[in-house]
């Protein structure tokens, strides 16, 4: 079930996709960004594999890089901006109950959606 998606920011691709967890990796164009957001029913793990970024949690930032593995729990905003000059990226597992694009909740975005 591989499949990339364009987005605005960049795109995304879908590794693995069964009933207890999401695998995507998800490649940020140079100073682009998804939405700052937050989900009701699933938590994030990111594991970064190229670029540097800016991740902001609950209005914290802090500088990423290769190796970085972010946290993002159920409920917390996030957010992560491609800072450097080449492609940003990282790797997202998905655990919780429910995996689809509409448990996305959008506070602010780039692109108006």
């Amino acid at each position: 079930m591989n499949y990339k998606e364009e987005r605005p920011w960049g795109t995304f691709e879908n590794l693995l996709d069964n009933d207890v967890c999401k695998v995507k990796e998800i490649i940020i164009r140079p100073d682009q960004a998804p939405s700052y957001q937050f989900h009701y029913q699933r938590n994030e793990v990111w594991v970064v594999t190229q670029g540097e970024g800016l991740v902001t949690l609950d209005d914290r930032n802090k500088l990423v890089g290769v190796g970085s593995v972010i946290m993002v729990p159920i409920g917390m905003k996030h957010r992560i901006r491609n800072i450097g000059n080449e492609d940003l990226v990282f790797i997202e597992v998905q655990t919780g109950a429910y995996f689809g694009e509409d448990d996305i909740v959008r506070l602010k975005d780039d692109y108006n959606r």
